[in-house]
């Protein structure tokens, strides 16, 4: 019975640490980062966001992220952001679906390409993430104006890594080594 007990905590275990890293984190412009020269467009392509994704912006404090309105977005217009950051390391949690809008509010970066459009699907691949400044809003799905509930992006000064998912085999792999190593106890 010990080590049924055992398993069952051990599979328990596994699976809180699996379902979390299903949610993806892409870096903004991969080894340039946020930056003039790089075409966001193009970076956007191949990737499908879904809530519970985070994007983070890695640049130098001459620039700035700001999360912006459709109409904003279209004619760069800086000084409305909905949020803002420039300390060299942004982290968006990417809370609700639509569409989200990004551009340095230095004047000039967003019309040299410093912008980004990122559309955001409701269907999550994983448990939105727990962070002490979540919480829940009832906005609409498009950001296309800006609204007085609380923004559906948070933003943090944390650097993350430089990789395009959260996943990580290590911990992984020591919850399962744990979880053996305690069931070959119980069994012999």
């Amino acid at each position: 019975m010990a080590s049924s007990s055992v398993g069952m905590v051990c599979l328990l275990l596994v699976s809180w640490m699996v379902v979390p890293s299903l949610a993806k984190v892409y870096t903004v412009g991969d080894t340039p980062g946020w930056t003039t020269g790089v075409d966001y467009s193009t970076w956007t392509k191949d990737k499908t966001f879904k809530v519970g994704d985070s994007l983070v912006f890695n640049y130098p404090t001459s620039h700035t992220v700001d999360e912006v309105s459709s109409s904003d977005y279209s004619t760069c217009t800086v000084g409305n952001a909905i949020t803002t950051d420039n300390s060299g390391a942004t982290t968006v949690a990417l809370k609700t679906a639509g569409t989200h809008y990004f551009i340095c509010g230095v004047v000039g970066h967003c019309a040299n390409g410093m912008k980004l459009s990122v559309k955001v699907e409701s269907g999550s691949s994983a448990a939105p993430s727990k962070s002490p400044s979540s919480s829940s809003s009832s906005s609409p799905a498009s950001t296309d104006k800006p609204s007085t509930s609380t923004p559906s992006t948070t933003t943090t000064t944390t650097k993350a890594p430089d990789s395009s998912s959260s996943w990580s085999l290590s911990p992984f792999m020591a919850v399962v080594t744990t979880c053996l190593a305690l069931l070959v106890l119980v069994i012999s």
